[in-house]
C-alpha cells in the first residue's frame, strides 16, 4: 500500500482511497501490485481492458510501430490511421464510414457535437438526464446528473435533459416493458422545451448511471422521432462498443443505426485512442480544421487500435462476452436468495449491474457498499462496488478474456463480503 503521492492532484482517482495498493502489472484478468499480490479484475479499468491486460498481439503492434514512427499529427496521414479507419468502416453498424481520431470518449463526444452542429445549422442538444458522457465541457453538460454538475458552470447553453428510461424511477405510469412509451418524453422535449436541435445523444446502455440497458422498443421510437424532425442521433459507444454487451456494439441489440457514433475505452486495448465515426453525409458537413486534435490519429495507437479489432474477432471476444455474461448473471441468479442484500441483476454481455439494498429494499448506503469494495480487494479480487448515481451498484466490467473459474472465484468473494456485513 502507498500513500498519497503529493505530486498528484486530488481529482486523481484511487479504488479505495488511499489504501489503494500500486499496480505494476497486468496479464489477461489478473493486475498484480508491487508486493506480489494478484488481483482479478470485475473492473476492467473502467470497461476499457476488453482484450485482458498486455494482450501480446496488442503490445508487438505498439512496438513495431513506436519502432518504425512514433508520431504524426493530422497534417500527414498514416499508414495505420488509414488501415484502422478503413477497418472500422468494415466493424461499425450500418453506414458508419467516416472516423476521425481523438485521445478519449470525452473527446469523442466534443468532435460529435461540433459536427452534428456544422451539418445540421442547429445548435441545441437533447441528452438524458441520468446519461454520462465525459467531463470536458461540452460533455459534462450533457450529464444531467447534479453531482458531476455542481461548481462546474455555467455549462454549454441549451442541452436539454429529457428523463431517463429508468423503469425504477421514471415519473410517471407507463409499461415498463414498452421503451417506445419512454421515447415519447423526446417529442415533448422536441415540442414545449427545444426548438432547435442538433442531435439527440444517448449511451445505448447507461454505465455510470449503474450498467442500465434501454428497455425493448426504446431507440426504435428515438430514430422514428430524430428522422420525423430531422435530428441526428449520436450513440455514445465510449464503455458498450467493441463487444463488452454481447454484439459489437450495444446500439445493435436495438436494430437502429446512429448518424454518429463516439468510441474509445477498449477502441485501442489499452492505449489512448477515441474516435467519432459518421455516415460520409454527415461527416461531409466537415471542413480542414473544423477541428484538430495534436495527437489524434497518433500511429501508434491507431496501430494499436487496428490490432484490437483483429483480436476481438480472431478470438471471438463477441460471442465470449455473450456466453460468459449470460454465466455470471446466473450466477448471481442463484445466490439471490440466500442474499437479500442482492437486488435488481441486470445487464447484457459482460456489462452487468447489481444493486445492493438494505433490509427494506432501499439503496444500500454509499459506504457500506465501499466496505464491500475493500474486502473484495483485500480477498484478492477488484470489484467495482459503490458506484451507479446512489453509490449502491457493483457494475461489473471484466476483460472480455475471463474464465469461468475467475466468475465463480468473484461470487465466492462477494458471499464472504456480504456475509461480513
Amino acid at each position: 500500500m502507498v500513500e498519497t503521492d503529493e505530486s498528484l492532484m486530488p481529482a486523481v482517482s484511487r479504488f479505495v482511497g488511499d489504501e489503494t495498493p500500486t499496480i505494476v502489472e497486468g496479464t489477461d484478468a489478473v493486475l498484480v501490485d508491487e508486493d506480489g499480490n494478484e488481483y482479478v479484475d470485475f473492473f476492467g479499468q473502467h470497461a476499457t481492458m476488453s482484450h485482458g491486460y498486455s494482450h501480446p498481439k496488442i503490445v508487438d503492434a505498439v512496438v513495431d510501430q513506436f519502432e518504425t514512427l512514433n508520431f504524426s499529427a493530422y497534417d500527414f496521414p498514416t499508414e495505420p490511421s488509414r488501415k484502422f479507419a478503413r477497418r472500422l468502416a468494415e466493424f461499425t453498424p450500418g453506414e458508419l464510414e467516416r472516423a476521425y481520431f481523438v485521445n478519449s470518449g470525452s473527446e469523442a463526444v466534443e468532435v460529435a457535437l461540433s459536427l452534428a452542429r456544422k451539418k445540421t445549422g442547429n445548435h441545441e442538444f437533447l441528452a438524458l438526464g441520468e446519461a454520462f458522457h465525459g467531463r470536458t465541457l461540452g460533455a459534462r453538460s450533457l450529464v444531467g446528473w447534479h453531482g458531476y454538475r455542481k461548481n462546474f458552470g455555467p455549462f454549454v447553453p441549451d442541452v436539454t435533459h429529457v428523463p431517463s428510461h429508468n423503469c425504477d424511477d421514471f415519473p410517471g405510469d407507463v409499461d415498463p416493458e414498452d421503451g417506445s412509451e419512454y421515447a415519447e418524453l423526446i417529442e415533448y422535449a422536441l415540442k414545449y422545451q427545444a426548438g432547435d436541435v442538433a442531435a439527440f445523444i444517448a449511451e445505448p446502455m447507461m454505465g455510470t448511471a449503474g450498467n442500465i440497458p434501454a428497455p425493448e422498443g426504446y431507440f426504435e421510437r428515438v430514430r422514428e422521432i430524430c428522422d420525423d424532425h430531422d435530428i441526428l442521433f449520436i450513440a455514445d459507444e465510449v464503455i458498450t462498443g467493441f463487444g463488452r454487451t454481447g454484439e459489437r456494439f450495444g446500439i445493435e441489440h436495438y436494430g437502429v443505426e446512429p448518424d454518429i457514433m463516439t468510441t474509445a475505452k477498449s477502441l485501442g486495448g489499452g492505449m489512448p485512442i477515441g474516435a467519432t465515426i459518421a455516415t460520409a453525409d454527415v461527416a461531409d458537413a466537415f471542413e480542414s480544421m473544423d477541428y484538430f486534435s495534436t495527437f489524434g490519429g497518433n500511429p501508434v495507437a491507431t496501430a494499436a487500435g487496428l490490432a484490437s479489432v483483429e483480436v476481438i474477432e480472431e478470438e471471438g471476444l463477441v460471442d465470449a462476452a455473450r456466453e460468459k455474461g449470460e454465466y455470471f448473471v446466473d450466477r448471481l441468479h442463484s445466490i439471490q436468495a440466500d442474499y437479500p442484500e442482492i437486488g435488481a441483476v441486470r445487464g447484457k454481455g459482460l456489462f452487468i449491474g447489481v444493486d445492493l439494498v438494505d433490509s427494506a429494499g432501499a439503496p444500500l448506503p454509499k459506504e457500506r457498499s465501499m466496505e464491500i469494495r475493500r474486502q473484495a480487494l483485500d480477498r484478492g479480487v477488484i470489484l467495482p462496488a459503490g458506484q451507479g448515481w446512489r453509490g449502491n451498484t457493483i457494475r461489473i466490467s471484466p476483460p472480455l478474456t475471463i474464465s469461468t473459474d475467475q466468475i465463480d472465484l468473484g461470487i465466492d468473494v462477494l458471499c464472504e463480503c456480504l456475509d461480513e456485513i
